[in-house]
């Protein structure tokens, strides 16, 4: 007998081995139908693997959330497939799913074109309506590697061969395609349905190392239903719209070139809408009880070495030599360690704690060429950086206030919508396995008290420490993960943090690092994003410009200017011998919030023509009324 233990605690006995799919129809045709994939004893594996033993079986449909991931990984499939029917002199090497899609990767001397793609589309579209089987074949390792080396595929023998001997080898048929995979796939070809698109071409090396071969990279997207696809592709369009390298030149915000490759080149407007940005992160810190410091740019990688970062993030580092000295420094990639040395000054005490230590902190990490991307991915950042030592005590209050003052700035930059990842140990590490169990449990049960839920994000945490990485989700649903919260009992002991207890003996602080923004570029491009341009008052770079309609207005625009630069506001005046269409046309362009429209007659009575981005209408009101309207939507939150 073997006995099956469904999720809801049901046993389902059978007189012997039986499959995922025959599970599935005892249950009822309708699941049978429905049914993807299993996850037996929380494994997932192809729907008709035979089950001799007992186990704990869950049946896989598009409802499960990791059933994208399964048909994204067939699409990839197929569309190998479709190629290898149209272009049999093409040699498929690897591909896997990936966020939103998937992509495969070709070896064809002659390049893809876009219509190629369209044609490559159609046959998967074909394939789909063969309902081709899709099933699993065991091979000896020598076995597959003769045998792809005999269909030509010298990229798939070479991946084969690089698998330990003994090893069995998992195959997939489906037709007279068969491909290397681990699994697990959909029954058939008619299970991936047609809501997919192929959506571009790239170059790619062969395992990813710049010495080997470029080959050709096609990604798509697929999705369960067309509904899907279309939301997918509709936010596509919205994030080119979007896109903070294209508006920031439409709006003059900043610059890149190769003189100065991952580095920003700040224009006025866009450095306004930073300095906005860290006068009020500044105001928010000082409010929550925070010091500001300030620490070299360049440090002797003896610091780095005392601290592990050299032996962990070296090659991220960017190094400075002195002749004279014969010094060897690096441009500090983070702040962590010069806090410590901060710190350090001076005896602390346990009423000193909690000291939190802030920095806007300008960094240098190398980003290779290809990972950088706009301001967004950058190799000198500001980050908005602090961080807390504390009492072991001190922890869960700590992490509360900080997660609270996470959420309200989020939601004063429009942001209402934060996921949590709860990030552990990473597979090098510093800090034996006790401390590790003392760091992930503390912020653990922090997390808890201060109400969050979380998902976990294995093997994702910091060389020191386990942390939380906060997501955040745009006006187009698009997540970026930018806060951290990071539990440290490793830097304070290697670089020799103490303080005196109550008791008179000396112990060690934790650290907590924490950012909320990550970094200034990264996320001024996220909310140049977020907002399309279209700031609200308080952040625009350029808050009101105010407009003649006739040149006789001049002198009155002139002061109306004087008087809300005097009131704080980031204005400019338009008295150009322009149409006033045309002024409102070009400043709507530049996402200027508010336009003032001055004439003869505001002029006599000592009014303004107040319009609004992105409205037609207009208001005349008072001077003194437009200015403490202004005045009130310029303050900054909080």
């Amino acid at each position: 007998m073997v006995a099956i233990t469904l999720p809801d605690g049901n046993v389902r006995e059978f007189p012997g081995p039986v499959t995922g799919l025959d599970v599935a129809k005892s249950i009822g045709a309708g699941l049978a139908k429905a049914a993807l994939a299993i996850r037996v004893d929380g494994a997932m594996k192809d729907l008709n693997t035979v089950l001799a033993a007992d186990c704990r079986l869950a049946i896989v449909t598009a409802k499960d959330a990791d059933a994208l991931e399964l048909l994204r990984h067939d699409a990839a499939h197929v569309m190998a497939e479709a190629v290898k029917e149209l272009y049999p002199e093409a040699q498929v090497t690897i591909g896997p799913s990936i966020e939103n899609g998937f992509y495969y990767d070709f070896a064809r001397a002659t390049p893809f074109t876009p219509e190629d793609l369209e044609k490559i589309e159609a046959r998967m579209r074909e394939i789909v309506d063969r309902d081709e089987a899709i099933t699993r074949e065991e091979w000896s390792r020598d076995e597959a590697v003769s045998f792809f080396q005999g269909l030509g595929e010298a990229y798939k023998a070479e991946l084969i061969a690089s698998i330990p001997a003994g090893q069995p080898i998992g195959l997939y048929r489906q037709g007279a395609f068969i491909d290397l995979c681990r699994g697990p796939h959909l029954p058939s070809t008619a299970k991936l349905g047609k809501a997919f698109k192929l959506m571009k071409l790239a170059g790619a090396y062969w395992r990813g190392d710049s010495r080997n071969e470029m080959l050709q990279r096609v990604y798509g997207t697929a999705w369960f239903d067309k509904k899907d696809l279309d939301a997918y592709l509709h936010m596509l369009e919205e994030a080119e719209k979007r896109d903070h390298r294209r508006l920031g030149r439409e709006m003059d915000l900043f610059h890149l070139q190769e003189e100065a490759v991952g580095s920003v080149f700040w224009h006025p407007k866009g450095w306004a809408l930073w300095r906005t940005v860290e006068e009020y992160m500044r105001g928010r810190l000082e409010r929550s009880g925070y010091v500001e410091v300030k620490t070299p740019q360049l440090v002797d990688r003896k610091l780095w070495e005392a601290s592990g970062h050299w032996e962990k993030f070296r090659q991220a580092m960017f190094i400075a030599t002195s002749g004279e000295e014969e010094l060897e420094l690096a441009i500090k990639p983070m702040n962590c360690p010069c806090h410590v040395q901060i710190y350090r000054h001076g005896i602390k005490s346990y009423r000193d704690l909690p000291l939190r230590m802030a920095e806007f902190g300008s960094c240098h990490r190398y980003e290779p060429s290809g990972a950088l991307h706009g301001i967004m991915r950058v190799r000198a950042f500001t980050q908005d950086d602090a961080h807390i030592f504390c009492t072991e005590d001190q922890i869960t209050s700590e992490t509360i206030a900080f997660c609270e003052l996470l959420k309200s700035i989020y939601k004063d930059f429009g942001f209402t919508e934060v996921r949590v990842k709860f990030s552990d140990r990473p597979e090098k590490r510093a800090g034996d396995d006790s401390i590790w169990d003392k760091a992930e449990s503390a912020l653990l049960d922090a997390s808890k008290a201060a109400g969050l839920e979380t998902t976990l994000n294995p093997g994702e945490g910091a060389f020191y420490g386990p942390k939380l990485e906060f997501v955040l989700r745009d006006a187009i649903g698009r997540d970026w993960q930018c806060g951290t919260l990071q539990v440290d009992f490793v830097l304070p002991e290697r670089l020799d943090a103490s303080y005196a207890a109550e008791d008179g003996s000396k112990k060690r602080p934790v650290m907590l690092h924490r950012a909320i923004l990550g970094s200034f570029e990264r996320f001024i491009g996220i909310l140049i994003e977020n907002f399309a341009g279209r700031f609200p008052v308080w952040l625009a770079p350029t808050q009101v410009v105010v407009a003649t309609i006739v040149s006789d207005a001049d002198g009155y625009a002139q002061e109306v200017v004087e008087r809300l630069k005097s009131a704080g506001l980031r204005v400019e005046a338009d008295i150009r011998n322009e149409k006033i269409n045309k002024k409102v046309a070009e400043h709507s362009g530049l996402k200027v919030p508010v336009m003032l429209v001055v004439g003869r007659r505001e002029a006599d009575e000592r009014t303004v023509a107040m319009r609004r981005l992105g409205s037609q209408a207009q208001e005349i009101i008072a001077l003194d009324q437009a200015v403490a309207t202004l005045v009130a939507e310029a303050a900054l939150p909080g």
